[in-house]
């Protein structure tokens, strides 16, 4: 067999099994993470899990298949070493950002919820404003 042909042999199986390892450790640990951020709603949460977790996939593995091509041929056993520690770590490189960005943005959506839960009115109302009412906010009298 042709070293480059076992590079990318070598090369795919590792990068698949990062990226199913690295989904399904996100999936089953962001469960609680989405459950907080979606205020309890746990149907919903499981939803967007899995949601997540297909895009993830569709990226990574989309990502580590364009990524397959080496310019150069493997002509020897240390060759192959650096081609796969090249894009093995081009891969988790990119495991590692993807999964940043989605705690990022999940973190953004978590805190404005905690927000909105604990915002109070400064001040209670005093008063309604309305038809018949003449209070300070009233509209002025046209004598009619």
């Amino acid at each position: 067999m042709d070293l480059t042909v076992l590079a990318y042999v070598i090369y795919l199986l590792i990068s698949v099994a990062l990226t199913v390892w690295v989904a399904r450790t996100l999936s089953r640990n962001g469960k609680v993470f989405l459950g907080d951020v979606l205020q309890g709603d746990e149907k919903l949460a499981d939803a967007v899990n899995h949601l997540l977790v297909v895009g993830f996939y569709l990226v990574n593995l989309g990502f580590v298949a364009l990524y397959l091509k080496n310019a150069d041929g493997v002509a020897d056993a240390r060759q192959l070493f650096e081609a796969l520690s090249v894009k093995v770590g081009v891969v988790l490189l990119v495991l590692g950002v993807m999964h940043l960005g989605n705690v990022y943005v999940l973190n953004k959506i978590r805190r404005r919820g905690l927000m909105e839960r604990e915002q109070t009115p400064p001040v209670p109302p005093q008063g309604w404003a309305g038809p018949g009412n003449q209070g300070p906010w009233a509209a002025p009298a046209t004598g009619r």
